[in-house]
């Protein structure tokens, strides 16, 4: 019997790009800048290839060089001169990420979102204040309420600075809503916040960590970050931080979560955001480095994924590499 009905027709040359469902576009990708107050040169990430540190000197350099590539957003993440148990130096008014924001504000176009934790601040490398007797015994790691106020108090000197928009990813339970009303609190009604809401405890995290000197000193972060094994729970993590007032809601990592970012995209009805991590990054960088892979082709096909998936939005590292081809 014939049939009428034959997909490839509409797969061919000047048809195929009419009927594409969806579309990768520069300004939907987020750039993540390092910015390092311990140095005063450019220093190369080994397990990230194409990426540095930059002194804070140099971050209008340096954004100004995403921005030459069509990105419009960046996300700031500081290395700081001193460490302490509080991280301190998260919430200072001359913190590495507030200098650097102050200057990327005052000096260029880009939308600026800044990165609210805390683990690349403390001097044991956890995303918050430790219980008492966290160091002795690592079954216990942060106090969680008692870490909201540094969030917030955080995330308003990054307001002060100039943020557009924060971006908690301690996972801590009343994050959202503790950073909400410390910026309504102190006038800053229209900073956004877009939150890790489902940020999962995962082996992709590697080269960031050795990026940003962010790696516990012990144990782990499972206590806080959410289990790989499970999707039903990033539905109740997501639906809490939109009733707290988050405005775009993250999901990290992405292509091992598509699933989640999916699911996310279709129950709540807030621009969804997807990270593209570092070891999702230095994995296709190794396997074309080899020669097994394309790297330009497998890069654009995992951002692809993600939109098809639902994400809005993406935090990437092939950012650059990408979006002068969008």
């Amino acid at each position: 019997m014939h049939s009428t009905d034959r997909p490839r027709r509409l797969r061919r040359d000047g048809v195929r790009s009419l009927v594409s469902e969806i579309d990768l576009r520069a300004n939907d990708l987020i750039a993540p800048v390092f910015v390092d107050a311990t140095t005063d040169e450019r220093v190369p990430i080994e397990s990230m290839p194409g990426h540095e540190r930059v002194p804070v000197d140099e971050a209008v350099a340096r954004v100004e060089e995403v921005l030459e590539t069509g990105v419009e957003a960046i996300i700031l993440f500081g290395i700081p001169e001193s460490k302490d148990a509080e991280g301190s130096r998260a919430w200072a008014e001359d913190g590495v990420v507030q200098r650097a924001t102050r200057a990327i504000a005052a000096e260029t176009d880009a939308t600026v979102i800044t990165d609210v934790c805390l683990c690349e601040y403390t001097d044991h490398g956890h995303c918050g204040l430790l219980e008492p007797g966290a160091r002795e015994e690592p079954t216990m790691t942060v106090d969680n309420d008692a870490t909201l106020d540094l969030l917030a108090r955080t995330a308003v000197s990054q307001a002060e600075a100039g943020a557009d928009m924060v971006a908690p990813s301690s996972m801590t339970d009343g994050m959202v809503g503790a950073i909400r009303t410390a910026l309504d609190d102190a006038g800053f009604e229209d900073v956004a916040i877009m939150s890790y809401a489902a940020k999962y405890e995962s082996a992709f995290y590697g080269p960031f960590r050795d990026a940003a000197d962010g790696a516990p000193a012990f144990g782990d972060r499972r206590h806080y970050q959410m289990d790989p094994a499970n999707g039903r729970e990033a539905l109740r993590e997501v639906r809490l931080d939109v009733e707290q007032g988050a405005d775009v809601l993250m999901v990290k990592p992405g292509l091992p979560y598509l699933d989640v970012v999916n699911t996310v995209r279709r129950e709540f009805d807030r621009p969804v955001a997807a990270y593209n991590v570092s070891g999702e990054y230095a994995m296709l960088h190794a396997a074309a480095e080899k020669g097994w892979l394309d790297l330009d082709a497998v890069a654009r096909e995992s951002l692809l994924s993600l939109k098809r998936a639902g994400a809005d939005m993406i935090v990437t590292y092939f950012a650059e590499d990408i979006a002068p081809d969008c």
